[in-house]
C-alpha cells in the first residue's frame, strides 16, 4: 500500500501533539491546524488532540530521563497509550497499518517508519520507500511483553532483567526468533530477531491499535541522518509512505542500544544508544562487552553464511563475508550531503586543528561548518559559514539530541565541508561518537 510515486505529496500527516505542531517541520503548510488534526490535502479533521502527552514530552517537560530509561513508569506509559488509542487520527493511522501501509511515528528515540512485521509486503514497502539494503535486519516494536511469546524462542533471566529496568525505553534485545513468526526480510535471513517496547505514549499506542508487531527502522531515506521531528521525515520520504504522524520532537535524539545477552548472564552492545552499557552492566552485575565506536566495528562474520544464502535465493548481491549483527549498522549512515570530518582530541589542540582545517577549506572556496560545544562554539564563528551547537560537554545527552538536526541543518545551508568535535565515549557519549563516525565515514582526527 505504499503511497508509490515521490514528490506526489500523497503522504497523510497527523498532528496529535498535546502542543499541535513544533513549528519547526511546518505541518501547517500541509493542512494541520493547532485546533485539531488533519489530513495532509484533505482538508477534513479527522480527530481532536488529546491532553495527555508522550512519554517522551514528559520526559522533555522535565518529567524523567529517557536517555536513561527513567522517564516514566512501566504503569504510566501503558496508560498514556490508552488514552491516546482514543484519539480517531491514532486509530486511522492505526487501521492503514493493519492493512499493510507504511506509517511513519514518534518514538522517543527518532521517528520510525513501521509496517506489520508478519507480512513481506508490508516489509518491503519499508525497504523499497528507504532505499534500505535488503540485508539489513529491522527492529520489531511491540507494546506489551506478552507479544514475545508468540515472536520469538527463549527470554533468559538476564533478558527479563534487562526488561524489568529499561522497557519500555530505548533498549533493543536480540532474541532467538520464532520460526515461522515474522516475514523473513525483517530478520534478513539470521536465527535471531531486534525486539524493543518503545517509551512513548503515541507508539505504543499505534502498536496497540494496530493489532500488529511493528518492524520500524528509522524513517528516512537510507544513509541521511535519521529523523527528529516529523517535517524530517517528510523532507526524505513524502510521497512514497503512506503517512506520518507528527507526535512532536522525539527526546533521547540516537536510536536505541542493541544488546545481545549470553549463557553467563553478562551481555554484548552490538549498537551503543540511548541506554548506556554501563547502566546494563549495573543491572546484570556481569561482564557487558561493547563494540567500539568506530564504524567499521559493526559485523559479524558468524552470521555471514546464512545472510549470504538469502541474498543469494534472491538472486541478489551483497559484500562478501559480510553479516550485520544489529540493525542499521552495517552501512554508512547518518551522513550530510557534504564532507564531515571529526576531530578528537586535548581541548587546545583539537581547537588548533579545526581552525586550521576550516581556514584551509575556506581558502579551497568551501562553504565550511562546524559542530561544537557550548563551551568552544564562540571561538570559531568566524571561521565557519555555519556554527552550529552540540549542547554542552557536560551533559552528553543534549548532544545526542540535537545531532541529527544538526547534520540536517548542514544541508540545508548547502554546506560542503564541515567539522565536529568529537567527545568522551562514556555514557551516551559512545553513541555520540559512533553516529558522528558513521556520519563522517570514519574520518576522524585524533590529534
Amino acid at each position: 500500500m505504499n503511497a508509490g510515486l515521490e514528490g506526489q505529496g500523497r503522504t497523510r500527516i497527523w498532528t496529535v501533539g498535546p502542543q499541535g505542531s513544533t513549528g519547526n517541520n511546518r505541518t501547517e503548510e500541509q493542512g494541520s491546524e493547532s485546533g485539531g488534526v488533519r489530513l495532509q490535502g484533505s482538508g477534513e479533521p479527522v480527530g481532536s488532540q488529546p491532553s495527555a502527552p508522550s512519554t517522551a514530552q514528559v520526559a522533555l517537560s522535565g518529567g524523567g530521563d529517557t536517555a536513561r530509561g527513567e522517564s516514566l513508569s512501566r504503569e504510566d506509559a501503558q496508560a498514556a497509550s490508552l488514552l491516546w488509542m482514543e484519539d480517531a487520527s491514532i486509530r486511522e493511522a492505526a487501521a492503514l497499518l493493519a492493512g499493510g501501509a507504511q506509517v511513519a511515528f514518534p518514538t522517543e528515540t527518532v521517528y520510525g517508519l513501521g509496517a506489520d512485521a508478519r507480512s513481506t509486503p508490508a516489509v518491503e514497502g519499508i525497504f523499497a520507500a528507504k532505499g534500505r539494503p535488503s540485508d539489513n535486519p529491522l527492529i520489531v516494536h511491540i507494546a506489551d511483553r506478552v507479544e514475545l511469546d508468540a515472536l520469538v524462542l527463549e527470554v533468559t533471566e538476564a533478558d527479563r532483567k534487562l526488561m524489568d529496568a529499561f522497557w519500555p525505553g530505548a533498549l533493543t534485545l536480540v532474541l532467538p526468533v520464532r520460526p515461522g513468526a515474522l516475514s523473513p526480510r525483517v530478520t534478513a535471513g539470521l536465527d535471531t530477531v531486534a525486539v524493543r517496547m518503545p517509551d512513548h505514549g503515541i507508539a505504543l499506542a499505534l502498536i496497540r491499535a494496530s493489532g500488529c508487531p511493528l518492524a520500524a527502522p528509522s524513517a528516512n531515506r537510507s544513509g541521511r541522518p535519521s529523523p527528529t521531528l516529523a517535517g524530517h521525515v517528510r523532507e526524505d520520504l513524502d510521497g512514497l509512505i503512506d503517512g506520518i504522524v507528527d507526535g512532536g520532537p522525539s527526546g533521547v535524539g540516537v536510536e536505541s542500544t542493541v544488546v545481545r545477552t549470553n549463557a553467563a548472564g553478562g551481555a554484548t552492545v552490538l549498537r551503543p544508544g540511548g541506554i548506556p552499557a554501563e547502566d546494563i552492566g549495573r543491572v546484570l552485575g556481569a561482564e557487558v562487552r561493547a563494540v567500539s565506536a568506530d564504524d567499521t566495528a559493526d559485523v559479524d562474520p558468524a552470521a555471514a553464511a546464512a545472510a549470504g544464502q538469502v541474498l543469494a535465493a534472491r538472486g541478489e548481491a551483497g559484500p562478501p563475508g559480510e553479516a550485520p549483527r544489529s540493525p542499521g549498522m552495517k552501512y554508512t549512515h547518518y551522513a550530510p550531503s557534504g564532507r564531515l570530518e571529526v576531530v578528537l582530541g586535548a581541548e587546545e589542540a583539537a581547537a588548533d586543528e579545526i581552525r586550521e582545517r576550516l581556514a584551509a577549506a575556506r581558502e579551497r572556496g568551501e562553504k565550511t561548518g562546524v559542530l561544537a560545544f557550548d563551551e568552544h562554539l564562540e571561538s570559531y564563528r568566524d571561521l565557519a559559514d555555519v556554527a552550529l551547537p552540540l549542547g554542552s560537554l557536560l551533559d552528553l545527552r543534549q548532544a545526542a539530541s540535537r545531532l541529527y538536526a544538526a547534520l540536517r541543518r548542514f544541508d540545508e545551508e548547502g554546506t560542503t565541508y564541515m567539522l565536529a568535535e568529537g567527545c568522551s565515549e562514556q555514557g551516551i557519549g559512545s553513541a555520540v561518537m559512533n553516529r558522528l563516525s558513521k556520519a563522517a565515514g570514519g574520518r576522524i582526527h585524533r590529534v
